[in-house]
């Protein structure tokens, strides 16, 4: 079964992402802030992390080059998830070393194609 860490402070959005995830035949890992999302990603090594920019303790941009410098996580795919929809938001999460970027509020069917796009074997087991 494919994992994936929500790294994200806000308790509805976690909440009702898990879910609907979950749905869709994922393990779902939860941290509430940055430094916690690095500290599980360390522990678990997801198959994929969808990391909030807006986090207290240890903010997504920061945690995201954490997880890139670390030899054993660098691998793992990062969507950026903000409700920044600036163009340069964009520009900025990649260069912090995320794979994708996606703004809120969520549409599941466009997160499921970026999901999809970087982890394929995730898509075959998907229902």
């Amino acid at each position: 079964m494919t994992t994936i860490l929500i790294v994200e402070d806000n308790e509805m959005n976690r909440n009702m992402l898990s879910r609907r995830l979950e749905r869709n035949g994922f393990k779902i890992l939860l941290a509430v802030d940055g430094e916690k999302g690095v500290a599980i990603a360390r522990a678990n090594l997801p198959d994929l992390i969808l990391m909030d920019m807006s986090l207290p303790v240890v903010d997504g941009w920061q945690a995201t080059r954490m997880l890139k410098s670390d030899a054993r996580l660098k691998h793992i795919p990062i969507i950026a998830l903000t409700a920044h929809a600036m163009a340069n938001d964009r520009d900025k999460a990649l260069e912090a070393g995320c794979n994708d970027y996606d703004t809120k509020p969520i549409e599941l069917p466009r997160l499921l194609a970026k999901i999809a796009a970087l982890l394929p074997a995730a898509a075959e087991t998907s229902p």
